[in-house]
């Protein structure tokens, strides 16, 4: 949840309020917390605990008591004690979990130690205090080219003012202890004010930057994570992950802090597995140890030189054989556990998304009619040709037969055969279908003979019967 000035501008870049993550409306804050007691009333005669919770620059929180009994509510800016002038923060918690937060962090409420809440924030007092959060940036930029001039094994990781821009507070990180009395009246020459130098573990630095993680997540240090833990590698190999020093080590440089969340489930689970250094002793070979699948319980053996064959058995089976083998006694084979846990790796595939086909827009719809069309016509053709040929096997009287020496009717034969296109008649276009223009065909073919006029008209009758029976 962002604040309002979090919004995008006109040239669509976001404005934001330029707080690295300590937003000034108190609303995408680092570490908040949560009052899920605030709409609570207390019992009759409890007073409301005097004291609140003030946050300061990138996350950090210190406690103080409301003396002047202020109403104060959560995202109030006030002026707080400080050792020298007063500080500027906001109010993050108040009420009852304020005393539930300062006995986790084991924060007295000594008399001795107390430190005040002067009063609400005033216009004047805001001013002065983002003016000098202004000026932090480009002072670190000095800051680190004075301690590259000086060689110093170094790095200035952030700068904070106080809120009445009286001191400011200079936190860095090294591996060694470093003189820093020359650097010191450096900086006090150059920015005109006190300096305090803080510093901070590589854990400690990237909790106050931030950043994103290789989860993709904002870092856990700076969000959630108060208390950092010491990671050691061994957490690593319980896990069975590589001892890569890149993909183990966070923005940090150190072991990421993630590979202590899930330690203590793989810790319980590994009491109940054999130790992966056991060898199991069969009358067939010694098996090693190659695999363990920690939370199935499944221990994959392979016999000495045979290396590639690799035998799947549970823990309990595992168990079982080491005992037998601390009798001084050998079984048969792997083989004989292996067989019970035998997976049959046949995939089945579920059509997840319907009934609809995935490729059913790969081909336009036009093309599916004109295949479709050209399907059809073709077995179309074929039984138009099986049934002409069909009803002029049975007939027995022929009377094209009588016409063999005329040229005419040799396109009657060629359609006794069901290939009307084949004719060598320059009028065969006609002789394929229609009886009509065959008759005609007929009429002039008859004209050029004087002989036997009256049998080819006759025989024209009976092929011209025939073919009108063909073409139904």
């Amino acid at each position: 949840m962002a604040c309002g000035t979090c919004s995008t501008g006109k040239d669509g870049q976001p404005k934001g309020c330029k707080s690295n993550g300590t937003c000034g409306t108190d609303s995408c804050n680092k570490l908040t917390v949560f009052d899920w007691l605030a709409n609570m009333s207390l019992p009759n005669g409890e007073k409301p605990f005097d004291w609140v919770e003030v946050r300061f620059k990138n996350g950090r929180k210190e406690y103080y008591k409301n003396t002047e009994n202020l109403t104060l509510a959560i995202g109030d800016v006030v002026a707080t004690q400080a050792q020298s002038g007063h500080d500027i923060g906001m109010a993050t918690l108040t009420g009852e979990l304020v005393r539930v937060q300062m006995k986790r962090k084991k924060v007295s409420e000594n008399p001795e130690t107390i430190q005040k809440i002067y009063r609400k924030a005033s216009q004047k007092d805001i001013d002065i205090w983002s003016e000098a959060r202004d000026r932090e940036e480009a002072m670190k930029v000095k800051a680190r080219q004075f301690a590259i001039d000086l060689k110093l094994k170094m790095k200035i990781s952030d700068i904070e003012f106080q809120g009445d821009a009286s001191k400011a507070t200079f936190y860095y990180t090294a591996e060694e202890r470093v003189d820093f009395r020359e650097l010191i009246k450096l900086f006090a020459r150059e920015f005109r004010t006190r300096i305090e130098m803080k510093q901070v573990g590589f854990r400690q630095e990237a909790a106050r930057l931030g950043g994103i993680g290789s989860c993709g997540r904002e870092l856990c240090c700076s969000t959630w994570l108060t208390d950092f833990r010491s990671v050691s590698t061994s957490a690593a190999r319980y896990q069975q992950l590589s001892l890569n020093p890149q993909k183990l080590a966070g923005q940090c440089g150190k072991l990421k802090c993630c590979l202590n969340y899930e330690l203590d489930s793989y810790l319980d689970a590994l009491k109940t597995l054999p130790k992966p250094e056991i060898k199991l002793y069969t009358k067939k070979g010694t098996a090693v140890c190659q695999k363990t699948d920690i939370f199935q319980g499944h221990l994959w053996y392979a016999y000495e030189g045979e290396w590639m064959n690799w035998h799947k058995i549970t823990k309990d089976q595992a168990n079982e054989i080491i005992a037998i083998n601390k009798k001084k006694e050998k079984i048969e084979s792997l083989e004989e556990y292996a067989l019970e846990l035998v997976e049959d790796t046949k995939t089945e595939f579920e059509n997840v998304v319907g009934q609809d086909s995935l490729t059913r827009f790969d081909n336009p719809k036009g093309n599916k009619k004109r295949k479709n069309n050209k399907r059809r016509a073709k077995p179309q053709n074929s039984t138009n040709n099986t049934n002409t040929n069909k009803p002029n096997k049975p007939n027995t009287n022929k009377p094209r037969n009588t016409n063999k020496t005329s040229t005419t009717n040799k396109s009657n034969t060629a359609n006794k055969a069901g290939n009307a296109n084949k004719s060598n008649n320059p009028n065969k276009s006609n002789n394929t279908n229609k009886a009509g223009n065959a008759n005609k065909a007929n009429k002039t073919s008859n004209t050029s003979r004087t002989s036997n006029t009256n049998k080819t008209r006759n025989t024209n009758k009976n092929s011209n019967t025939n073919k009108t029976n063909n073409a139904k």
